[in-house]
C-alpha cells in the first residue's frame, strides 16, 4: 500500500505514459502465455489483442510527445527573446568588468612597488640591488657624500670589469653659492649637532668642500674609465630629499638613516621621479666635464692639479682656501667615508 501510495501522485500527472506502461506490460504478458487459452482461434485473437494494445500505446506515446512539445515551446521562446537575445549585451559588459579588474590589478600592484624601507642594512640592501648591472645612475642631493664613497666607485667599477658604458648624472649644491650652503649647513644642524657617521659637524665650509669634492671625484673617474658619461649640475637651491635612480630602481633617503622609500622601474613612481630628475639636471649650471683631458689628475691628485682643475672648469677655490684644504676636499673626493656605515 505504501509503495502504491508512492506511485499514485506520479501515475495521475503522467496518466498518458502510466497507461502505455500499463498497456505495455499487459501486451507482454499476452505475448508469452499460452495460444490454447484463447480458444480454438486463440491465435488470431492474441495477435488481435498485442496490435490493438500496441496501436494504443503509440497513440498514447504520440500524445505524451505532444504535450511535452507544448509545455516546451513557451519555455525556448522565452529563452531565446530573452536571455540569448541579451547575450551579446552581458558578454560585453563581461569584457568591460575584465579590463576594470586588470586595469585595478595593476595600479595596485605599482602601489605595492612603492615600500617603505625601515632600516640601516634595508637601505644598504636596495642600494646594492639597484646597482646591480645597471647602465645609467642619476643622483640629485646635498653634497653626494654617500655617491662618493660607495655608488660612483662600485658603478664604475662593475661597469670597468664588463666593459659596459655607464651613464652617470649627478646634481649637487653649488659650492661657490655661500647662500645655499648656510641654508644646507643650516637645516643639517637643525636635525641634530652632534657628528654625522663620517665624525664631522655640518658648517658652511664642510658643504662646500663636500661639493667640490664631489665634482673632483667625477673629473678623477672620468678620466680613469673611458665608457663612462658623467655630468654633473650645480643647483642653487638645497632639498631635503636625495634621490638615487638605477637602471632597475629608485631609493629615496631622508636625514634619518633608517628611513627611506623604494620604486622599482616601470611604476608610476618611478617614472615621474625620473622626468623630475632629468628636468632638475637640465636646469642646473653644468660642469664642463668635456674638460678633462686638459687638467689631468694623478691617481693620487696633487695640490696643484686640483687647484688648476678648478679654475679651468670655471668653479674656483676660494682664495683663503690652503694647502690643508686643497688636501682634505682631495681626501673626500676619493676616500670618503661611508655616512650610513654601522
Amino acid at each position: 500500500m505504501a509503495t502504491v501510495r508512492g506511485v499514485a501522485p506520479w501515475a495521475a500527472q503522467n496518466a498518458d505514459g502510466a497507461i502505455a506502461l500499463g498497456l505495455a506490460i499487459v501486451v507482454g504478458v499476452l505475448g508469452i502465455m499460452p495460444e490454447d487459452i484463447f480458444g480454438d482461434d486463440g491465435v488470431d485473437v492474441q495477435r488481435q489483442l498485442v496490435s490493438a494494445a500496441t496501436l494504443v500505446i503509440l497513440a498514447l506515446v504520440a500524445t505524451a510527445l505532444l504535450r511535452d512539445r507544448a509545455r516546451q515551446a513557451p519555455v525556448e521562446a522565452t529563452i531565446t527573446s530573452g536571455a540569448l537575445a541579451d547575450l551579446p549585451r552581458r558578454l560585453q559588459r563581461l569584457d568591460e568588468i575584465d579590463t576594470l579588474v586588470a586595469g585595478t590589478r595593476k595600479a595596485l600592484d605599482s602601489l605595492q612597488l612603492v615600500r617603505v624601507l625601515g632600516s640601516r642594512q634595508e637601505i644598504a640592501q636596495a642600494h646594492a640591488e639597484a646597482r646591480k648591472d645597471t647602465t645609467r645612475w642619476s643622483f640629485k642631493g646635498g653634497t653626494g657624500t654617500y655617491l662618493r664613497a660607495v655608488t660612483l666607485p662600485e658603478c664604475a667599477a662593475a661597469a670597468r670589469r664588463v666593459k659596459r658604458h655607464l651613464t652617470v648624472r649627478i646634481e649637487v649644491i653649488d659650492p661657490s653659492n655661500a647662500e645655499v650652503c648656510e641654508t644646507y649647513a643650516h637645516y643639517r644642524r637643525s636635525l641634530s649637532d652632534v657628528p654625522d657617521g663620517t665624525g664631522e659637524t655640518w658648517t658652511t665650509d664642510r658643504v662646500r668642500k663636500e661639493s667640490y669634492a664631489t665634482i673632483l671625484a667625477a673629473f678623477w673617474h672620468r678620466q680613469r674609465y673611458g665608457l663612462l658619461d658623467i655630468g654633473v649640475g650645480l643647483s642653487a637651491t638645497m632639498t631635503t630629499f636625495r634621490w638615487d635612480l638605477s637602471a632597475s630602481r629608485l631609493i629615496m633617503t631622508v636625514e634619518d638613516p633608517n628611513r627611506a622609500m623604494t620604486a622599482l622601474a616601470g611604476t608610476f613612481f618611478y617614472e615621474n621621479c625620473d622626468t623630475e630628475l632629468r628636468l632638475s639636471f637640465e636646469q642646473a649650471r653644468r660642469v664642463p666635464l668635456e674638460m678633462y683631458k686638459r687638467a689631468p689628475l694623478s691617481d693620487e691628485p696633487t695640490v696643484e692639479e686640483v687647484q688648476e682643475l678648478f679654475e679651468r672648469i670655471g668653479v674656483p677655490l676660494p682664495r683663503a682656501y690652503n694647502e690643508h684644504d686643497v688636501v682634505e676636499i682631495a681626501r673626500k673626493a676619493l676616500r670618503a667615508v661611508n655616512p650610513y656605515k654601522s
